[in-house]
């Protein structure tokens, strides 16, 4: 993948020396003056740190405040994240998961005779909540159809990048792990680390309440329901992970409530893979005996006996932007890098983008860690010279559009959809949005990055300003943005604070 990497850059360097004309874009004097209210006004309802830059398509700085300052960017290092592994990995690459295994099929019986093992390689889409991923069952139906109707030995997992096993990256803060949005990050990935219990009433007062569903299926076993039926319709259940990778569920449920959806990030994926597998083998019509069974040595190499395969780089791309799906983002750079050299390569990576030397420090994929730091001329940099290498076609497309996602609420005072394709990014302290807004002469590149205790107000201020620069804004198509050329210069006009 790294070399495949470095080559992509060389010729990225290549097509960046290569001079070009373009038209100039200037924001009028009647605009400068209204983005200076609107960070007067802004740093009154939103103090704390702003760093700001405003540029053409080409990079060329139109309005900005502190350009080169170090930011915290949040989600917005997803938008980076994309870039490098679609340079590395391309726009078509497929995630797979597979069965694979030595022996062969007893016919006469349909026992499967030999070692067989899962491999799970950190496919973010497998059995995702959606439903519409690639799913264990197909698996387990691929084995059916090949006459096998029993598996012996307990379930192994195996991953072709190294072990198959699940944690929270290092650069992420304690206090994160666990939450719905930090699960454990690693090949060994269903259904997003999360699950999704139903939980509904039982038929009287005093009686047990119901596990209804799981998602993924076949997490019954998994489930220990403490909660009982009261009166009336309103309920309060606690849910418990437990060290085992069970789940405990606590309280109560009215006999007359809706049913309920309880979720959690996994404590033991493999459980839950060894349970949906189950569920999946049953359903195929394959017994599973999982009695331990003693296997004949063998110089035999493993062969695939069934795989299963994502979405296309783009498409999971897409939907991990749009969600802002931190397992989705991190499993993208282990894709890409591997686990160990994944920040470090992200970095050197915009890097060489932007031919700014200091304007990055990455310590994950998803921007959860606080260690985190881009200045906004970098992503502005990044913004104009990424969509003109060999792995930029059509980049912002990649990103969601305003009324999309995580930009839903920049759904109005915008002339149409796809007027902005951008990225967020949120935490306790930091509120960023970066991305390209279309207007009808040329494409602005914009990097808004708030660090402080008003986020909420700063992100109502980043609406604000987008909804002024694009009110008479057009949609950005396709293969809209060009790269910048070694002489364009980040020059233009500054506010200091």
């Amino acid at each position: 993948h790294f070399s495949r990497f470095l080559a992509a850059a060389a010729v990225m360097a290549g097509l960046m020396s290569i001079p070009h004309v373009v038209r100039a874009q200037t924001l009028p004097d009647a605009l400068k003056t209204r983005l200076q209210k609107w960070y007067r006004s802004t740093s009154r309802s939103a103090p704390g740190n702003w760093a700001i830059a405003i540029a053409d398509q080409q990079g060329a700085m139109l309005w900005s405040v502190k350009p080169e300052q170090q930011m915290i960017p949040a989600s917005t290092v997803k938008l980076l994240t994309t870039g490098f592994a679609r340079t590395v990995l391309g726009s078509d690459a497929r995630r797979s998961t597979r069965v694979v295994g030595t022996g062969h099929l007893d016919e006469a019986t349909g026992d499967w005779a030999g070692y067989w093992a899962l491999e799970l390689n950190g496919d973010p889409s497998l059995e995702n909540p959606s439903g519409e991923g690639p799913k264990l069952y197909d698996l387990a139906e691929q084995l059916a159809g090949q006459g096998i109707r029993r598996l012996r030995g307990p379930m192994q997992v195996v991953s072709a990048d190294g072990p198959a096993d699940a944690k929270y990256p290092a650069a992420w803060s304690p206090a994160n792990w666990g939450s719905i949005y930090a699960p454990l990050i690693g090949p060994m990935t269903i259904h997003e680390n999360v699950v999704w219990l139903t939980i509904r009433p039982g038929s009287r007062a005093g009686a047990r309440a119901i596990v209804e569903g799981t998602s993924p299926s076949g997490l019954d076993a998994l489930v220990t329901v403490h909660a009982t039926t009261t009166s009336g319709f309103r309920s309060r259940l606690n849910l418990t992970r437990m060290a085992d990778g069970g789940y405990l569920i606590n309280g109560r449920i009215g006999v007359h409530a809706f049913s309920r959806r309880l979720i959690s990030v996994m404590s033991d994926p493999k459980a839950v893979v060894a349970s949906t597998w189950a569920r999946a083998l049953s359903q195929a019509g394959i017994q599973w005996d999982r009695t331990p069974v003693t296997q004949a040595a063998t110089t035999e190499s493993s062969r695939v006996l069934a795989e299963i395969n994502s979405a296309p780089f783009d498409t999971l791309a897409t939907e991990i932007n749009r969600r802002s799906l931190n397992i989705g983002a991190e499993l993208l750079l282990e894709w890409a890098a591997g686990r160990e050299r994944g920040p470090q390569l992200l970095t050197e990576h915009v890097q060489q983008v932007t031919g700014i030397a200091d304007g990055a420090h990455l310590v994950d994929g998803s921007g959860l860690s606080q260690m985190d730091r881009v200045a906004p001329a970098t992503f502005i940099s990044y913004l104009a010279h990424f969509p003109g290498t060999p792995a930029g076609r059509n980049f912002p497309m990649l990103l969601p559009a305003n009324g999309v996602g995580t930009l839903a609420r920049l759904n109005s005072g915008l002339a149409a959809p796809g007027v902005v394709h951008a990225k967020t990014g949120t935490l306790a302290n930091a509120s960023t949005l970066v991305g390209y807004l279309g207007r009808k002469d040329g494409v602005l590149l914009i990097s808004l990055m708030y660090n402080g205790g008003r986020t909420h107000s700063a992100r109502r201020a980043q609406w604000t300003l987008f909804r002024l620069l694009g009110a008479d804004g057009v949609t950005i198509p396709a293969d809209s943005t060009e790269s910048a050329t070694d002489s364009d210069q980040l020059g233009g006009e500054t506010v200091t604070k």
